[in-house]
């Protein structure tokens, strides 16, 4: 299938969908104030974004036309979930590395297979590739390229993989420096990774405490 170029904040709004039905399966689908959490997250996201409610609904109404999202029925609240599998036509793996690159910017092979833990797990390194070599090479019937493979930065030892569903990249666009905070990689991702599942944590409280509220029938301060 042949898409438009998605704009930053679809994009954003459909990998946070693509994200949490793989990591709060309880709180899914999303209401729009757990998707909005989700958009602005201060961990694993790249760039950093303050997306609005309107912006985040508009985001959602457009994804709908493109039968990249679905507004769930039965609910005095309106949720939502993502049908990109399917409307985009890849395979789950595909899937996965596309949600990853949407939500943190361009990768290697080996900090998709990292980033990719929560999602899906690859065998090693080279099943990744083999799939990034697949969206790269995906021929113009099927809608043509999803990813590309950056130059190699100075001083980098691989090559870095952008998508390519908001159009081409900058060759030369580079991905959030660590040098600054004083922190290895290593201890990056694990603050990642703690700072990534307590805010999941609270969107499944969240979504627990709306459950509650519409059983009761009434609705959460602000709405």
């Amino acid at each position: 299938m042949t898409l438009r170029h998605l704009t930053p904040n679809e994009a954003r709004v459909l990998a946070t969908l693509m994200e949490k039905a793989r990591t709060v399966p309880d709180s899914y689908p999303l209401t729009l104030n757990t998707l909005l959490s989700g958009c602005n997250q201060k961990t694993s996201r790249e760039p950093l974004m303050q997306l609005t409610e309107s912006e985040a609904q508009d985001a959602l109404d457009t994804l709908k036309l493109l039968s990249l999202v679905f507004e769930s029925s039965g609910s005095r609240v309106a949720r939502y979930e993502h049908n990109f599998q399917r409307a985009v036509g890849v395979p789950e793996q595909s899937s996965v590395l596309l949600g990853l690159l949407m939500l943190r910017g361009p990768q290697t092979a080996g900090e998709l297979r990292i980033n990719s833990e929560r999602w899906y797990r690859f065998a090693d390194i080279s099943s990744v590739d083999a799939f990034l070599d697949e969206l790269q090479n995906r021929s113009e019937e099927k809608g043509g390229p999803l990813v590309v493979q950056l130059p190699r930065a100075p001083g980098a030892r691989e090559q870095r993989w952008a998508h390519l569903l908001c159009g081409p990249v900058d060759a030369q666009q580079t991905g959030p420096a660590l040098a600054a905070s004083g922190l290895s990689l290593d201890d990056t991702r694990r603050l990642e990774g703690r700072l990534s599942a307590l805010e999941d944590e609270v969107s499944t409280l969240r979504s627990a405490l709306q459950n509650v509220l519409e059983q009761l029938g009434m609705s959460q301060p602000g709405q």
